[in-house]
């Protein structure tokens, strides 16, 4: 974990709500898929925590979605400001449990990290199958560029505006061996009960303090009470126990 000032090297609208921000400056501590950051930002008492999705040690990407005071003042950020960032957070996923057809789950904003995921695995020489969750068609975001990567890609829609009608479990392929998933809780108990093959979840979660300090941000697995920002975000299915 790193405590650095970055710079704003692009701040983009993608859609709706929806932008894309480049960080850029010592980003050395971001080593894993599923990792996130810590914003601070000017005024607000608690940082933002932000999935990271892509990082090459000398920049890093973020896709946020505008939601309230914080991402709000992110939006309105040029190139050339400087933000204090904590980087290196969380355990990330692991790459070397996938198998040999890995199957990434994103739903909605959840898609961002799964970006580098893909990048890794591909590197890997694995052939990665894609399934992107929206609400409709002007939700959907980075489509082209997973299949710029060579990923198979596929999209549902709850409304049917584009790929496959209903939700990410409507779309599971049967001959995945491993999983990874990120995306709003109700999506993620569903995949839970629904994919037959061990798998990663990565849980979205408002955090305090954003190291484990503050206790904010616990669930309850088969082992105790761990804490989303510092033991995960990303959890074993197996471990995970449900509160309904």
């Amino acid at each position: 974990m790193k405590d650095c000032l970055l710079r704003v090297a692009e701040n983009k609208q993608l859609g709706k709500d929806l932008f894309k921000m480049v960080l850029a400056g010592d980003v050395s501590a971001i080593t894993a898929p599923g990792q996130f950051i810590n914003i601070k930002l000017d005024g607000l008492f608690l940082r933002r925590p932000i999935s990271v999705n892509d990082a090459d040690g000398k920049t890093v990407t973020i896709i946020y979605k505008v939601v309230g005071k914080g991402t709000e003042m992110l939006c309105k950020m040029e190139p050339g400001q400087e933000l204090m960032v904590l980087t290196g957070l969380g355990n990330g996923f692991d790459p070397g449990a996938a198998g040999d057809k890995p199957l990434l789950i994103g739903g909605g904003i959840g898609t961002a990290p799964m970006y580098m995921l893909a990048k890794q695995l591909l590197a890997m020489g694995k052939p990665v199958k894609v399934v992107m969750g929206f609400n409709g068609k002007d939700d959907v975001f980075y489509e082209e560029e997973f299949k710029a990567l060579g990923c198979d890609v596929q999209v549902t829609t709850v409304d049917g505006s584009k790929g496959i009608k209903g939700f990410v479990t409507d779309a599971l392929p049967e001959d995945s061996t491993y999983f990874y998933a990120c995306g709003p809780e109700p999506m993620l108990k569903a995949v839970y009960k629904a994919a037959k093959m061990s798998g990663e979840l990565s849980f979205e979660e408002r955090m305090g303090c954003g190291f484990g300090a503050c206790m904010g941000c616990s669930c309850k697995t088969l082992t105790g009470y761990k804490r989303i920002c510092k033991d995960g975000p990303v959890m074993k299915k197996e471990e995970i126990l449900w509160e309904d």
